[in-house]
């Protein structure tokens, strides 16, 4: 998985990096939220592993960012805390993260969060496939929403997207059409 590292401690974070390249992880590493931010906003990553913590932005601030950012794909938040342990959870929960680890951080106990975080992304990822799928109507092709009514494929569209409609006639239909006005045209 692509994971972006948070913290502020050298020694931490460069451990952190090797034990996560160890795991078979992409990682980016940076030292404080505002640089973490500026590298989510360059290349969103899957999880993102933030301190608590920091010095310019910390890790709760950064959080939030992250869920206040609208673009797709979903971002997996662990925090790492020095507090004692449900210490400011609910704060942390609140912000948006999912899912939190006590420094010094175990390896094996991180190593199974991101298991979790890895189902929780498939399953979003899955979420958004099935959300993208249509029911539409063979024979006329009315497209059904998530409320279960029928709608054109034109007001479906143009109330849903910026998209803007304008009509034309593909060749195949073009030539269908011509060849039935023109039977229709010299049986009169």
């Amino acid at each position: 998985m692509k994971i972006l590292i948070a913290e502020d401690d050298d020694p931490s974070r460069l451990v952190l990096v090797e034990r996560l390249k160890k795991l078979g992880h992409e990682v980016v590493a940076t030292e404080n939220g505002k640089k973490a931010w500026e590298a989510f906003l360059a290349s969103p990553p899957q999880v993102l592993i933030t301190d608590w913590m920091m010095p310019v932005m910390d890790g709760l601030e950064l959080t939030r960012k992250v869920r206040e950012d609208l673009r797709p794909g979903y971002t997996y938040v662990i925090i790492l805390t020095a507090l004692d342990a449900k210490v400011g959870y609910f704060e942390g929960m609140s912000a948006g993260a999912d899912d939190f680890v006590t420094k010094p951080c175990d390896i094996v106990d991180l190593n199974m969060r991101l298991r979790v975080a890895e189902r929780i992304l498939s399953l979003q990822n899955e979420v958004e496939q099935l959300q993208g799928l249509l029911s539409i109507c063979p024979r006329c092709k009315r497209i059904r929403d998530d409320k279960g009514e029928w709608h054109s494929v034109e007001s479906f569209l143009t109330e849903r997207t910026d998209a803007h409609l304008s009509h034309g006639i593909c060749p195949e239909c073009y030539t269908t059409i011509v060849e039935e006005m023109k039977k229709v045209k010299f049986t009169e």
